[in-house]
């Protein structure tokens, strides 16, 4: 799409970030991410319903986190893989093809990373 760049791309990744767990028999992955998904929804949205409305953006990327971490959830039950489709390389660096709930997650992390080092964390 736009060379030495960017270009859309068709992955089927059955593993989490970077391939984890892909070499993985599949009841072993959807196990493993069934109980690592399950945790940190719920830990994102206790912290989620704990934030003060005066903490937008961290409400904002606590919802980024949750609906990504779900979108690939869903993903991943429905077809047993996520299909990662963004591809982004500079010259001959290049970084794994990700999707659209990986994404969300990052932008939601650096979100909540950046209120932790600039803001109090609400009580």
């Amino acid at each position: 799409m736009i060379p030495n760049l960017f270009s859309i791309t068709h992955i089927q990744n059955p593993g989490g970030a970077f391939g984890l767990l892909a070499d993985q028999a599949p009841w072993i992955r959807k196990g493993v991410f069934l109980i690592l998904s399950s945790v940190a929804a719920a830990i994102v949205l206790y912290f989620h319903h704990k934030t003060p409305k005066t903490h937008p953006w961290l409400a904002a990327g606590l919802a980024l986190i949750f609906g990504g971490a779900v979108g690939n959830l869903i993903d991943r039950f429905r077809f047993g893989r996520v299909v990662d489709f963004l591809d982004f390389h500079i010259g001959n660096a290049h970084w794994p093809a990700f999707n659209a709930a990986d994404s969300a997650i990052t932008i939601g992390v650096s979100i909540f990373v950046v209120h932790l080092v600039f803001n109090r964390m609400p009580e």
